[in-house]
């Protein structure tokens, strides 16, 4: 904690993420467990998110071991349906009362958008001029978005004075009052590990790559097993990983048996388990349909995996075809199969050049990174 900084400091993070109850502990999305955790310079954090008992039983949840942070879940809603829709609005009072009263003992919150409960937030908001609001956009801050997104974003850029809003990427004419800001997902460790595996790669024998990510129209995982039914892979094409879990996942696996490479299936897996994926890997194919920026790109480049990613959002202000990874211009299978065959060029120099260059890059993917930037651009 740096010296300077009050010990007593209170933390209100206000989100639509799930947690759960399992033999009285509280379990909640890992990465978002693992980055307040890292917030070293609050020692009380009181976070809002939803009950989802149904996810219990997730790997990538994690239990809050921290003794700082406490939680509230407020009824899950959400879904296609009107109905759904219909009970969301219902649930609205009940958001901006609990999330009113909240911040109404808090002076520093930190909203995580977009959401039902960050629009809550935006309203109440108004209401306390004098306390710190931090809204984190996690979505894609300049493409074409849902309706409801796109409301969003543009309320977030007429917010108070009071209130800074973090995004994925620059761009330009940016207010004053929006940040760009990486996500993190990378600590010390992660660091030393990154740096072993780099030294270890090479690209002599078999080539393995990986996907990670929910296995949904979204994400792509399915026009990836299409392209590779469709093209004529080279004898060192080892195996295809596939990380994540989703609705897609049975038609995935019939579609995967019609391939002439092996393709695994891990399901959800705790951030160490997915680390040991990229060990064995040497590229990441993430064909995303939309994205804010995703950490599991920082992950790879960390670990020594080439990205094969999808040119959208800010992802080309990290990612330049052709020099540090393969950007897919075209989200189709044809498009995939032109940016997997061009990973077949890369050279065993090449590789290595890559990998490290991606190395030094992912340092702005760091914890310590991010809390220093916390710290002297939000609350300071």
């Amino acid at each position: 904690m740096p010296e300077n900084i009050p010990s007593h400091i209170k933390l209100l993070v206000v989100s639509d993420t799930g947690m759960f109850q399992k033999n009285g502990n509280t379990y909640a999305f890992g990465p978002v467990v693992k980055e307040l955790g890292e917030l070293n310079f609050f020692n009380n954090i009181i976070w809002i998110g939803f009950n989802k008992k149904q996810l219990a039983g997730n790997k990538s949840f994690l239990e809050i071991t921290d003794e700082r942070i406490h939680t509230i879940g407020l009824q899950n809603t959400g879904g296609k349906t009107v109905v759904s829709k219909f009970f969301i609005i219902l649930n609205y009072p009940v958001y901006f009362l609990r999330i009113f009263r909240e911040i109404f003992k808090s002076k520093y919150i930190h909203v995580r958008a977009p959401s039902n409960p960050a629009v809550a937030a935006m309203i109440v908001s108004y209401f306390f001029p004098k306390k710190q609001f931090w809204f984190k956009y996690a979505g894609d801050w300049q493409g074409n978005a849902p309706f409801f997104y796109n409301i969003q974003r543009k309320w977030l850029k007429n917010l108070g004075k009071n209130s800074k809003v973090t995004v994925n990427g620059a761009w330009i004419n940016q207010p004053k009052n929006i940040l760009s800001f990486e996500n993190p997902c990378l600590d010390s460790l992660d660091r030393l590990k990154g740096k072993s595996f780099i030294d270890s790669k090479n690209i002599k024998d078999k080539i393995d790559y990986c996907f990670v990510g929910g296995l949904n129209e979204n994400k792509g995982c399915m026009l990836l097993l299409e392209a590779l039914k469709n093209m004529n892979l080279p004898a060192n094409f080892g195996s295809l990983h596939i990380v994540g879990d989703g609705h897609l996942k049975q038609e995935l696996e019939l579609l995967a048996k019609k391939l002439s490479i092996e393709v695994l299936f891990y399901g959800s897996l705790p951030k160490q388990k997915v680390v040991s994926i990229y060990e064995k890997c040497h590229f990441l194919v993430l064909p995303s349909k939309s994205e804010g920026f995703p950490k599991v790109l920082g992950e790879a480049m960390n670990f020594g995996c080439i990205p094969i990613v999808s040119n959208i959002s800010c992802i080309n202000q990290y990612v330049q075809d052709e020099k540090n990874g393969i950007l897919i211009n075209a989200i189709s299978i044809s498009g995939i199969v032109n940016s997997i065959n061009k990973s077949f060029e890369v050279t065993e120099d090449d590789f290595t050049n890559i990998t490290k260059y991606n190395y030094k890059i992912a340092k702005r993917f760091t914890y310590q990174n991010y809390n220093n930037r916390v710290f002297s651009e939000i609350y300071s």
